[in-house]
């Protein structure tokens, strides 16, 4: 099945899962438990790269978590679209260091 890659899409179709449950009505877009389903997921994401699982399983488990950040959005009532492009802005303005051997871009803050 082709579908469209547009956010918009994407949104669309959390949006009208979110209505098939009524989630809004049955505690699915009460935020702590949200964050509890993102753990979870988060979880099966590391299972599946310390396990060796297959990439398909390791994109299903990402497309999981994606579709809950996109289901927080809504639940929390903000653009996550505006927030990606403030915060991309933000991150290619920093600089990057190398961290205990790996390449670690933050808001550095030395210390004194």
């Amino acid at each position: 099945m082709q579908h469209s890659d547009s956010y918009q899409a994407m949104l669309d179709a959390v949006q009208a899962f979110h209505d098939k449950h009524d989630f809004k009505n049955t505690g699915g877009e009460e935020m702590t438990y949200r964050l509890a389903l993102m753990a979870e997921e988060l979880g099966e994401i590391s299972s599946c790269v310390t396990k060796g699982k297959s990439k398909d399983k390791l994109a299903e488990e990402v497309a999981d978590l994606f579709i809950l950040l996109i289901g927080t959005a809504i639940a929390a009532d903000f653009d996550l679209r505006d927030a990606f492009w403030k915060k991309m802005d933000a991150l290619m303005q920093r600089e990057s260091r190398m961290v205990n051997g790996r390449i670690r871009v933050s808001e550095f803050r030395d210390v004194n």
